[in-house]
């Protein structure tokens, strides 16, 4: 995709972090908006910033767990732009501990989130499209999945998280082949952040009442929180470099997207790992006083 001005983008988790970056990234390059956020308060600021900016936008409060509401949002998005171009399937959260420790709430909050609001979003929006590349032969477009760095390595005591970010790599890559199989003018690309200061740390705030946990954490989860906000707090590249880095890619067609690709030595040495049938490596290898330390709170 290689023209933005005029077209319509839609970001979920839009609020705050990567989406609101990703929003005023596309602001900028004069497209108009469609954010959506389960979290009114965040999605209101991150509207009246970008209204103040001259920008069309249109927001929603909604829940990508839900696959009617991502349903609502592309309907009201047509409504309003009459059609689709760009795709930001961005809303995420985190959680942590020990994996047998996760609880069937902890599971159906996260994996309703990371993995089936993606789900949703390719579902519902590459139909959409697909319709709207029917109607205009200059049509193009993309859709960008976020994933994280957990999507390709597997660090201990984040199983759940792990398991979910896993689990977009693998739909990005064969959402990639679909739309090539079809000779469909729609790119793919999948966002593997590392630890960015995003606020994903915090995003418990937004857990679902029905989904909060009955008990008090346990010292696994307690650690992971700890170490998670640590690394999350203290990241380099910002949010915003984030979305510079991935406008990038999507104008050069590129489909793996890194915010720090000094951890793909990580990623090479588990890929040998499984080709040779070697047992995994610890990911933490090259900074051993994280291990160490979750080792000290357990």
């Amino acid at each position: 995709m290689k023209h933005f001005s005029g077209k319509v983008a839609v970001i979920t988790g839009a609020g705050s972090g990567l989406g609101r970056e990703f929003a005023l990234v596309a602001s900028g390059l004069g497209m108009k908006l469609v954010l959506a956020d389960v979290q009114a308060d965040a999605l209101e600021r991150t509207t009246d910033e970008l209204l103040a900016k001259d920008c069309e936008v249109l927001s929603m409060v909604c829940d990508v767990s839900k696959g009617a509401h991502v349903q609502e949002l592309a309907d009201a998005a047509i409504a309003r732009f009459h059609g689709i171009h760009l795709v930001f399937n961005n809303a995420g959260v985190g959680s942590g501990g020990l994996i047998w420790e996760s609880t069937e709430a902890d599971w159906e909050w996260v994996l309703g989130v990371n993995l089936w609001g993606v789900i949703h979003g390719v579902r519902v929006f590459t139909h959409a499209m697909l319709e709207c590349a029917r109607r205009d032969p200059d049509f193009e477009g993309h859709i960008v999945n976020t994933a994280s760095m957990a999507g390709l390595l597997n660090a201990p005591a984040m199983g759940v998280y792990n398991v979910s970010k896993h689990a977009v790599v693998s739909l990005s890559e064969t959402l990639y082949h679909d739309l090539e199989l079809v000779g469909a003018p729609i790119g793919a690309s999948v966002l593997c952040p590392y630890f960015v200061p995003t606020g994903i740390h915090q995003s418990h705030r937004n857990r679902p009442e029905e989904l909060k946990p009955d008990a008090r954490p346990t010292a696994s989860q307690m650690a992971a929180q700890a170490l998670t906000s640590k690394a999350v707090e203290s990241g380099k590249v910002s949010a915003s470099d984030v979305a510079r880095i991935t406008f990038d890619a999507i104008r050069e067609g590129r489909f793996y997207i890194y915010s720090h690709p000094q951890a793909l030595g990580g990623v090479r040495e588990r890929m040998e790992a499984i080709v040779e049938g070697k047992n995994p490596p610890d990911p933490y290898a090259a900074t051993p006083h994280v291990t160490e330390m979750l080792k000290a709170k357990l």
